[in-house]
């Protein structure tokens, strides 16, 4: 069974950093995408960076210059180093693995980490 496994979030000071890690585990042949989302209450589940298996990025424009995606394909691992953080980027800061293709599956599946708690104090 597929995986991710978060870690890297913690309470920091507006203006400090935080890195972000989620690997993926099992039987994997291979990922198309991986991604961080977050989530805080009252609010929709936003993207906050993707990167496909090719190197190709995006982010969410609030993050942009601040924020960078990387992935190690070899080990099925994504991280998010934060910089410069802002109270507002305060959020449970969710993994996500698109297009997992696994040798029992008929095709290509989505997996989510189970979250981690990025708070910004002011």
């Amino acid at each position: 069974q597929v995986q991710l496994v978060e870690s890297g979030g913690d309470l920091v000071q507006a203006g400090g950093s935080l890195r972000l890690s989620c690997a993926a585990s099992g039987s994997i042949f291979s990922i198309n995408a991986m991604g961080w989302y977050r989530q805080t209450p009252g609010k929709q589940r936003e993207l906050v960076a993707v990167i496909t298996s090719g190197g190709t990025t995006n982010y969410v424009d609030s993050v942009k210059g601040r924020f960078t995606i990387s992935r190690d394909n070899a080990k099925n691992t994504v991280y998010l180093q934060m910089n410069s953080l802002k109270p507002e980027d305060t959020a449970v800061y969710y993994c996500n693995a698109k297009g997992v293709l696994t040798p029992s599956a008929l095709g290509r599946n989505d997996y989510w980490g189970q979250g981690n708690q990025v708070t910004v104090s002011s």
